[in-house]
């Protein structure tokens, strides 16, 4: 973004945008605007675009560029390409033989097959977008990998989507066949293969497929594992069961060694006890032998019981032992029983392994391929469509691209058009016409540019690839004999005569034929009693502020609209469910060269006739690539004192002829042109293309004169006509117009506005009267006017206007006539209502209030301003003069932010801590009761005090 404060003269700086959660917009910029600015205005860095091109063809050539400059050099016309012809075309083009194609499109489609380059012009109706799009089918069906661009993404959807309509039976259409980078602009283009051609959607729908073949994989590794797990068990189980009657076994066998060695030993120790007993207590002679032998019998006796008790330990460890065994024998058997039933069913456990390890790699292939979805979705596309600025943006579109087909080539900047052709390994095809849309540029019109800087733009960068590879001569020729290029001749679009015209304004060295009926598909309107139809405004010219506007056309094509919703040619305000085809839009587009009148235009219409008729006018530049059964042309021209930059160039190759051209062949069955015919021959040259086309026009054409759609009226006619016809508008002659204005203040409800820069006796005291009626009966009656305070005499004029009731704001250097009558009537011309010159010519009377809306706002935006603290030699300041600037402690104005007047009481104004009113006599007791209101008997104002503004605000005027 660039970013400078509001109503500064400062250079533009660079600053980043950022939606916030809340949907508030930050702004970040290193430029210093302020410790609190009140207003800065942002707007869209056109050069950001030119930055990176730049950077992109710096480093066309390197290593990881993807441009080869070898190619990009048939855009200058440096190298030949090979020329031939697809021998083959029924096996490339489906329905070859049947297609509906003319012999300069089949010649294109086969020598495109065949070549490594083409230059394809195709002016309008031609047939261009059949022919690229049968030309992108042969490419796919010679296995290369196609790069479709266009510089609009209107263009893009439109010819993607015919190319869809070609491939859509091949197999991997539904997977990302043909795709779309960016945004999809084209209703039809998302309705029928938005799913199929978005990435993203693509890449979802792959998401989804992966994610459900790694649920069936985890589903299937984890049944695997499972069926591992009941082998693992089994054969524990077995192992344990086997341990258990290997001990059971071992317990059994030691209780029975136990039992037999107590026996034995209980024997033993009999015997010993016996022997002890007989040898008694030791005596005699013997007594110490006998001693001996005691101690050594009741040591072996000891002994015994010694292993008598182990041995009873030993035989109760066995015991429980056994026991403990045989109970868990009779758990295990019957558990691995039941298993062994269970693995009669399984694979063996070795293959149930390998199972598991290629399950396992399967998941991980499927985990990396959800990680590189992007990647994945690049290398299913075959045809991938984009905008010239997104293919100088991407880093990598396609894997490989072998074709690169430049749509609408002439409106391409000639370096992006260099940078795309780079990127073709082995065809480049540029279709376009090069007396249409030109690229859009701003070097050769910047003014701080020096002229060497100007020109290096018109050579470089404003050229298009026809005319750099040499295919158009220094007129604007076109060169047909050249091989590299096909011509496109036979339009299927437009009526004989509109083409006629056409050939007449834009291709007078290489005329199109006519390949339709000259039927139409409106019914009969006369209006429309021909294709094409003149409106010359020549003799009901009103002067505006300028060039951009004009509010005879903007009358004219309100009424030609009314007349045809009378003809039911287009629908009406409360037409229901009108199908398409038949809509405003379907069947009629309005085309101006400024967006003023373009705007202007849809208001009112919108207002007048419905919404159904907003967007229905637009630029030509909106309406490229678009076509309607009846188009309207307005010139705009006639208002001003010259045409406007749009008619400023000559030639076949200029803006304005390309321009032109767009505009009028968008018309298939008629064509109405709205102009001022004098005003554009005084003011352009004789061989201008537009005096071409108004020398047709008037030869050719069923003129349709503008008192027949805008009538002419005197002031006794408005008070008999209906509702319905008064709304209509009307011109006046000047010496009916004081009667009909006269008449209007008459049916005044709510305010009148005056804008007269000069006063004069007469007529102040001629409407005074008047105005004291309306602001009697509350209609609020203001008077735009200049500072008289300097003069005396004028001065008095004022204070005569003031006592009659009137606010008087007076303004510098306005020159404004305009009367605005209860915000929906509107007086334009040269209607001095307060000067003694009176009107000098027509004016016009216009019910409509957004063009008195348009109207004050465009006189406010006119109104000079002056910085705080500006004074005037006699140290009083207007009204108009009291917008002041927003400084570092905020508004230097009066309290509550309302900026001071010397000038004198009047509505909205605060003087001496007074915030005067506009009180109505009828509502004086409520202003009195609520707030307090007090009366000014030198003023004749009701006033209160500032803090109480917001609550009487009812009373104070719309603009403050």
């Amino acid at each position: 973004m660039l970013v400078r404060p509001e109503r500064s003269q400062q250079p533009w700086a660079t600053a980043d945008a950022t939606r916030l959660p809340d949907g508030k917009i930050r702004v970040t910029t290193s430029t210093d605007l302020g410790p609190n600015p009140s207003s800065v205005l942002l707007r869209e860095d056109d050069a950001s675009n030119w930055v990176v091109l730049a950077e992109r063809l710096e480093a066309a050539g390197q290593t990881g560029s993807p441009v080869d400059p070898a190619k990009s050099g048939q855009v200058l016309g440096l190298s030949t390409p090979t020329l031939s012809r697809a021998a083959d075309p029924d096996r490339l083009v489906s329905r070859w033989r049947t297609l509906k194609l003319n012999p300069a499109q089949r010649t294109a489609v086969e020598q495109a097959l065949g070549s490594s380059a083409l230059f394809l012009w195709g002016p309008p109706g031609t047939g261009k977008t059949d022919v690229v799009s049968h030309i992108a089918e042969g490419c796919y069906r010679q296995g290369l990998n196609l790069l479709f661009l266009a510089p609009t993404n209107v263009a893009v959807d439109q010819a993607l989507e015919r190319i869809c309509d070609l491939l859509q039976g091949e197999s991997g259409f539904e997977d990302g066949l043909v795709q779309r980078a960016g945004d999809i602009s084209v209703a039809s283009l998302e309705q029928n293969y938005g799913e199929f051609v978005d990435p993203v959607r693509i890449a979802g729908r792959m998401g989804v497929q992966i994610d459900a073949a790694i649920v069936v994989a985890q589903s299937q590794l984890t049944t695997v594992r499972d069926e591992l797990q009941v082998h693992d068990q089994a054969a524990e189980l077995t192992e344990s069961l086997s341990a258990a009657w290997k001990r059971n076994s071992t317990a059994i066998t030691t209780m029975e060694q136990a039992a037999q060695a107590a026996l034995r030993l209980d024997a033993e120790g009999t015997a010993l006890r016996l022997k002890i007993s007989e040898i008694g207590i030791p005596s005699g002679l013997m007594a110490s032998r006998k001693a001996a032998r005691l101690q050594e019998l009741q040591g072996q006796l000891n002994s015994i019981d010694q292993a008598l008790s182990d041995n009873w330990h030993q035989r109760n460890w066995a015991e429980q032992e056994e026991s403990a065994t045989s109970a868990l024998i009779a758990d295990l058997g019957p558990r691995l029983a039941a298993l062994q039933s269970t693995l009669a069913g399984l694979l063996p456990r070795p293959r149930l392994v390998e199972r598991a390890d290629v399950l396992q790699r399967e998941l991980e292939e499927l985990d990396r391929q959800r990680r590189g979805l992007a990647d994945a979705v690049r290398s299913r596309c075959r045809v991938m469509g984009t905008t010239v600025a997104k293919a100088v943006q991407s880093r990598k579109l396609l894997d490989r691209v072998d074709v690169v087909i430049l749509d609408e080539a002439g409106m391409v900047d000639l370096p992006s058009a260099w940078y795309v052709a780079g990127l073709a390994d082995k065809r480049l095809i540029l279709a376009g016409d090069f007396r249409q849309l030109p690229a859009i540029t701003k070097g050769s019109q910047d003014r701080k540019a020096t002229e060497p800087e100007r020109e290096h733009s018109r050579r470089w960068a404003e050229r298009d690839a026809f005319h750099a590879a040499g295919l158009v001569t220094a007129s604007g020729s076109a060169r047909i004999g050249d091989p590299r290029m096909v011509a496109l001749n036979t339009q299927y679009r437009m009526h004989s005569a509109i083409c006629g015209l056409v050939n007449a304004v834009a291709y007078p060295d290489s005329p199109l034929r006519t390949g339709r009926s000259d039927g139409s598909r409106l019914p009969s309107s006369p209006l429309l009693e021909g294709p094409l139809v003149l409106v010359d405004t020549s003799a009901r010219r009103i002067p505006g502020r300028d060039h951009k506007s004009n509010v005879v056309h903007e009358a004219v094509i309100h009424q030609l609209v009314r007349g045809l919703q009378y003809d039911g040619v287009l629908p009406g305000r409360n037409w229901a469910d009108v199908p398409p085809g038949e809509r405003a839009a379907d069947r009629m587009a309005v085309i101006a060269p400024y967006k003023d009148q373009v705007k202007a235009l849809n208001q009112s219409l919108a207002q007048r006739f419905g919404e159904q008729y907003e967007g229905l006018v637009d630029t030509v530049h909106r309406f490229q690539g678009s076509q309607r059964p009846l188009v309207v042309i307005d010139t705009v021209a006639g208002a001003g004192r010259s045409p406007g930059y749009f008619y400023s160039g000559t030639g076949l190759s200029s803006q304005t002829c390309r321009l032109l051209n767009v505009a009028l062949s968008r018309a298939q069955d008629h064509l109405v042109v709205v102009a001022d015919t004098e005003h554009l021959r005084e003011n352009l040259a004789p061989h201008s293309e537009v005096v071409h086309m108004l020398d047709h026009l008037e030869q050719h054409a069923i003129r349709l004169p503008v008192d027949d759609l805008v009538p002419i009226r005197a002031a006794s006619d408005l008070g008999g006509l209906s509702e319905d016809e008064l709304a209509r508008p009307a011109f006046f002659p000047s010496d009916e117009v004081q009667r009909a204005v006269a008449w209007d203040l008459r049916q005044a409800r709510k305010s009148i506005e005056v804008y007269c820069a000069f006063l004069d006796p007469q007529p102040v005291r001629y409407w005074s009267s008047a105005f004291r009626e309306l602001a009697s009966r509350g209609v609020q009656v203001t008077v735009f006017t200049r500072d008289h305070s300097a003069q005396p005499r004028k001065a008095a004029l004022v204070e005569e206007l003031r006592a009659a009731g009137c606010r008087v704001e007076q303004r510098e250097r306005m020159h404004e006539k305009v009367l605005i009558v209860d915000e929906t009537v509107l007086w334009h011309g040269s209607l001095n209502l307060l000067c003694g010159t009176g009107p000098t010519d027509l004016m016009m009377r216009i019910t409509d209030g957004a063009a008195c809306q348009r109207v004050r706002r465009i006189i406010d935006r006119a109104r000079p301003e002056r910085r705080t603290g500006s004074t005037r030699r006699d140290g009083h300041r207007g009204v108009a003069e009291q917008t002041t600037a927003v400084t570092a402690a905020g508004l230097d104005s009066g309290s509550n932010g309302v900026p001071l007047t010397v000038d004198g009481p009047a509505p909205g104004v605060e003087i001496g801590g007074r915030l005067y009113l506009n009180v109505p006599f009828a509502d004086k007791d409520q202003a009195k009761r609520e707030l307090g209101a007090q009366w000014d008997r030198t003023a004749k104002l009701w006033w209160v005090t500032p803090d109480k503004r917001a609550a009487a605000h009812r009373w104070l005027p719309i603009e403050q």
